[in-house]
């Protein structure tokens, strides 16, 4: 069985150190390398291609680092952002001291896979770990289970968007027009009774366009799927 092969990306030694113990504790995953700040983390990166890499939020990006800044609100965000960049089949996995909605939605569009908190517990590490490895998008958990964060990157998503409309073409979208409504209804968090009354469809309905939909986009849940539409602006979210 091939284990999922992490790097660990923290200033402080101890921590890396609980995290490595953490981590080998299992069969099933390996740590490949550390590093301290941003520049050792890109280098790392490119260096092993872990599956998943864990960086956190304020890592300084180094003295002599060529990475250049994006304005983001952490250092972090420009490791995920290099790293990403130049090993895209990489996971990272943004962990932070605080919750920060700034954070939230510039992790977002650096292509985080998770976005945790430091004192998240080792089985919740583990399965965070595991999951991302296999392609699964986590961070929508923390944007749309907090209704006063989910509208802020929801708004702002659409203001994006809207911009983008304007300089790119139209991509190829593989859901149909109900397919979207649907998913513009869950975005603004309505259970799927309030969908099918307001389409005046059946629950039963609205369970097989969800399943058409999860299928489509290959991805695991609703709210992955909101994420998802919104990254490519299918959902204009309008009067949010």
């Amino acid at each position: 069985m091939d284990r999922v092969r992490v790097l660990i990306a923290d200033e402080q030694p101890l921590f890396r150190q609980g995290v490595r113990y953490t981590l080998e504790q299992t069969d099933d995953i390996e740590v490949v390398a550390e590093a301290a700040d941003g520049q050792a983390t890109v280098q790392g990166a490119e260096t092993y291609t872990p599956d998943v890499v864990l960086v956190d939020a304020n890592i300084p990006l180094g003295v002599r680092s060529p990475m250049d800044s994006q304005g983001f609100a952490s250092s972090g965000l420009e490791v995920v952002r290099m790293v990403k960049h130049r090993v895209p089949g990489t996971a990272c996995v943004l962990l932070t001291a605080y919750e920060d909605e700034e954070q939230l939605f510039q992790s977002i569009k650096v292509g985080a896979a998770a976005y945790c908190l430091k004192d998240i517990s080792p089985e919740e590490l583990l399965d965070v770990v595991r999951r991302v490895s296999k392609g699964e998008y986590l961070i929508n958990d923390s944007v749309l289970s907090r209704p006063m964060v989910a509208s802020r990157v929801l708004k702002q998503f659409r203001e994006l968007t809207a911009a983008a409309d304007e300089e790119v073409e139209q991509l190829f979208v593989p859901l149909s027009q109900r397919e979207i409504e649907i998913l513009d209804y869950i975005a603004h968090g309505n259970s799927n009774k309030e969908i099918a009354r307001a389409l005046k469809i059946s629950d039963q309905t609205v369970k097989n366009h969800i399943t058409s939909i999860l299928r489509k986009l290959a991805v695991n849940d609703r709210t992955q799927a909101v994420v998802y539409a919104l990254r490519h602006g299918w959902i204009k979210m309008q009067g949010l």
